[in-house]
């Protein structure tokens, strides 16, 4: 008899856990020797090896249940590093300025979410990618990602939620609405309720609606977050829209952005653009992009930018790249590439050689 019930308790365990995913362990490490120069008085050049010029270093864990009834529950927990040093990424705990942590042990800080999933959609709690970021590196051929990044990001005034935000509830639609999708995404700062300007900081919305249906790609992504500083309050409100097509010989890609800061006692607005493309020549592909961002702050300042590059596989997880970009400056503007320094109005110039791998 208890022979019969051990081997009735090893068979449902046994059951139990065949109904479970395994996890998965994944990651890329991205090497790159970059060098920067500057123009002008003041300005310098900088050579240095760093990560992550053409995707994002990192190492993660994933993996799903499934619940039975088309559901589904998955977790995600991925942390971005600095293979160069061997030191991790830092994160913003509560989307709010200072509030960062990192630099030295890895932090879960690209993403960290729970989530449960059925024929209705996707609901995900955690540190996750902001819907207004997607258009950012989707219809960028640099994935905003080396000394390539386009303007739109690299000099935006989207503030700590531009790419991610933490204590969010987001919400995916299905995908089977013939080519339509979405992301709503709700985040907070966590701050106790004093009826206090500060009170806010670091609340947040933002929703991101597309279409994508054969050669053809098209989304459109709004946010509007608060936050509080030491004289000023208010909240920045960031809208893009971009879109791709791929004609076969290559894919071309463009991008319009607008962030507007409202605050008190001043506001700025700043506005991008991108048109790029994608490019496949035998076992590579070259990317180029034209990016601009400027601000309407007193002098205008505005910063243009010219990216080339050429990405070659070695096989499917390795590849070998190389960058080159120059960034022009006006209205006293002084970007400058791979931590070179440049005056005002001056140029920048940068370029990468590098090598990644992904498991």
């Amino acid at each position: 008899m208890k022979k019969s019930l051990v081997a009735l308790a090893i068979l449902a365990a046994a059951g139990v856990a065949s109904a479970q995913s395994s996890v998965t362990l994944f990651g890329v490490v991205d090497a790159v020797y970059a060098h920067g120069s500057g123009s002008g008085v003041g300005s310098s050049s900088k050579s240095q090896i760093t990560d992550s010029g053409y995707n994002s270093s990192r190492l993660g864990f994933r993996g799903t249940e499934d619940l039975g009834g088309g559901m589904s529950a998955s977790f995600w927990l991925e942390a971005g590093m600095n293979n160069d040093n061997g030191s991790g990424d830092l994160t913003s705990l509560n989307n709010q300025t200072g509030g960062t942590t990192g630099g030295g042990g890895l932090t879960f800080n690209r993403r960290s979410t729970v989530s449960l999933a059925s024929g209705l959609g996707e609901l995900r709690l955690g540190r996750d990618y902001t819907p207004q970021f997607w258009n950012q590196t989707v219809f960028d051929p640099f994935g905003t990602n080396g000394v390539g990044t386009t303007q739109t990001l690299n000099s935006s005034l989207g503030g700590n939620t531009a790419v991610r935000a933490s204590n969010s509830v987001g919400y995916f639609l299905p995908g089977n609405l013939g080519g339509f999708y979405g992301q709503f995404q709700h985040y907070l700062g966590e701050n106790n309720k004093t009826g206090a300007a500060t009170e806010k900081d670091g609340n947040g919305s933002a929703i991101r609606l597309g279409f994508a249906n054969g050669p053809i790609n098209v989304a459109m992504a709004t946010s509007s977050t608060k936050f509080a500083e030491t004289a000023t309050t208010g909240k920045i409100r960031s809208t893009n829209l971009g879109g791709s097509y791929d004609f076969g010989v290559a894919q071309a890609m463009a991008l319009v952005t607008r962030d507007k800061v409202s605050s008190t006692p001043t506001s700025v607005t700043g506005k991008g653009a991108l048109i790029g493309a994608l490019v496949p020549m035998g076992a590579g592909q070259i990317r180029v992009a034209y990016s601009t961002y400027k601000t309407d702050a007193a002098t205008t300042p505005k910063s243009k930018k010219w990216a080339l590059g050429y990405v070659h596989n070695l096989s499917k997880r390795t590849a070998l790249y190389t960058t080159i970009a120059r960034v022009t400056n006006s209205g006293g503007a002084a970007q400058a590439l791979n931590g070179a320094v440049t005056a005002a109005n001056n140029r920048s110039t940068g370029y990468d050689f590098g090598i990644k791998h992904s498991f």
